[in-house]
This record gives structure tokens, sequence and C-alpha cells, in this order.
């Protein structure tokens, strides 16, 4: 696979790594059996990214993927804090990242935490010094490697991005997601910053395997956040009115070339933007593990799907969220 260098964190990385927020929670029910053999399958393909984050199950997301360390090496895990308290700049002092990142290196059996992510953290955290800080005072203690930020918006982004410590910025970057291309994804590039693309399938939309009579688990973020009743609605089919989204699917659907499913296409849409590092689709099995990690062996798309990409965004999905994040 690709490697490409992870921003400030130095390390190089498959550009096709693995989200394992499904292997937490939050999209119905995966077994821990079914959550190891989907890790190694990656793991075997290629994959040496994972990331996931402490409140992904409570903590169960990172005690897979600890398992999954004590017998595979060369892999690079990232995880994020914060999340499991009230959301208030107040919650993020440096005796809560000690916490948090304690009880994390517990959870994955390591004693250094490759990269540490503030989980999009309310705005006003990223224009506090005494935050990033913190953050450098845990990277001198050795408790963790590198930090980086997850934000909802691409003004956060260039925050962060200003800031010499953050090594990474992960972002929602898809089709139904063009806004990051404008500003965020070039100044990461001259700053050095790594972009981690998350969402990059629209939580599912973008396979099309979806359509208007699909009913999601009560337990899947899919059902119960459409409106975002549990967290920013960004996260949930990217923010998209679900009826919008599948238009602009059956309009992708006929620009996929033989050989390449969907997937495929929309993660390759990804790999083929300048200043993306690696891109984190999830996967509930091993059979879609392994198709992911293909998108990163197919050719480049053409110039032309790009701009087609573009003018369904504009004509179906920018009204919708361009203005959000």
């Amino acid at each position: 696979m690709e490697q490409r260098v992870l921003g400030r964190t130095g390390r190089q990385v498959g550009v096709v790594g693995l989200g394992a927020w499904q292997l937490g929670a939050d999209w119905g029910e995966v077994s821990e059996a079914d959550a190891l053999a989907t890790l190694n399958a990656a793991v075997d393909a290629g994959v040496n990214f994972i990331d996931t984050a402490d409140v992904y199950g409570d903590g169960r997301s990172e005690k897979i993927i600890g398992k999954l360390l004590r017998e595979r090496s060369g892999l690079t895990v990232a995880t994020k804090m914060g999340r499991r308290v009230l959301q208030t700049p107040e919650a993020y002092k440096l005796g809560d990242f000690r916490a948090w990142t304690d009880r994390s290196r517990a959870n994955l059996g390591v004693d250094t935490l490759d990269l540490v992510q503030l989980h999009c953290p309310p705005t006003a955290v990223f224009d506090d010094d005494e935050v990033f800080d913190g953050l450098d005072t845990l990277v001198a203690e050795g408790s963790i490697a590198a930090y980086g930020v997850s934000v909802e918006t691409a003004g956060e982004a260039l925050t962060a991005i200003s800031r010499p410590g953050v090594a990474s910025v992960q972002i929602i970057l898809n089709a139904f997601r063009l806004k990051p291309l404008d500003e965020v994804l070039p100044a990461a590039e001259k700053a050095g910053v790594g972009i981690i693309a998350r969402v990059p399938l629209a939580s599912g939309l973008l396979t099309g395997r979806y359509g208007p009579q699909t009913v999601f688990a009560e337990t899947d973020h899919r059902n119960f956040n459409r409106q975002g009743e549990a967290f920013d609605v960004g996260e949930t089919f990217s923010g998209v009115e679900y009826g919008v989204g599948l238009q602009a699917v059956d309009r992708i659907r006929e620009l996929v070339p033989a050989g390449m499913t969907m997937a495929q296409f929309a993660l390759r849409w990804i790999i083929d933007q300048a200043g993306v590092s690696v891109v984190i689709p999830g996967a509930r099995n091993p059979q879609q593990a392994r198709a992911n990690v293909a998108a990163a062996d197919l050719p480049a798309l053409p110039a032309e799907a790009h701009a087609a990409v573009r003018r369904i965004y504009d004509e179906l999905i920018r009204p919708q969220v361009h203005h959000r994040w």
C-alpha cells in the first residue's frame, strides 16, 4: 500500500487505515470475535493505522484493539479523548488529560499512546493556550508521542493547524463534504500537518447499498442521530438529509468505472486529494475491510470524474452543508 507521512508525527502510514468506531458502539452490534477478525483482516491487507476513541463503547473499541496489539506489531494507533464528559471548555485541563490518557493507555495496553486527538471539543478549546500547553506536557512526560485534533468545522481545523504542536487534524472529508478542499488541505500541507479523513463513506450512503426503505437498528446512530439528537448531526450521513443523499448517490453511481465498487470510488476520490495522509473507513467484517483496502491499489480517478463529483455537490449537497461546517 502507498505510504504517506502522518504530518508532524513523522510516522509512515498506509493511505487507507481503519476507523474503529463501529467496533465499540453506535453502529449496531458487533461481537468481539467479529471485531478481532475485522482488525486482523485489515492488517493482513496492509493497514497499519487504526483510529479509535475512549468513548467508543466506553473503552470497548480500545480494549479490543489492545488485544490486537498483543499479537501484531508495526501498527500506529490513534485514539481520541474528551467526549466522555460534559462538553464545556473548563473540562479540558491537564489533570483531566492525564486521567483520560492513563485510561486509554490501560485499555490499549501500551506505555505511550502513538497519537491522541482532542475529540471534537467545544470551539473555544482551540483558542486556549493552556490546553495545548497541557498536551505539550503529556508529550514531555512520555505518556503520548504526539497529539492532534478531531474537528467539526473548517474554521476549527484552520485554528488547530496554526498551533505548532498539532501533528494532525481529523476532519470529515468525502464527496458530500468538499469544503476542506478550499482552505484546510492546502493549509495543512503547507504547515506539515497530517490530514486524517473521517466519515469517508458518509455513514455508508456512498456505498450505494441503502435506499428509501432501509431500516437501521435502534442502536445505530443512523437511526437515532438523524437530527443531531445525540451528537453533531454532521457525523451522521455527513449532515446531508437522507433523501437528498440518495439522489446524489444515484448520480455518482453513474461515474463509477467498471471493476470498482461505489465505496472504492468514494475512497479513491479522497486518496486523490493533495494533502490527505490517511482515510479511515470503518468495517464491520473482514470482507468490508479487504474491499476498502483495495481502493488504495486502484488508479487515480480521471479529472472528468472529479469535476462531475463537484457538480453534483454544488447542485444537491452544497446548500445543506457548506455553510455549516
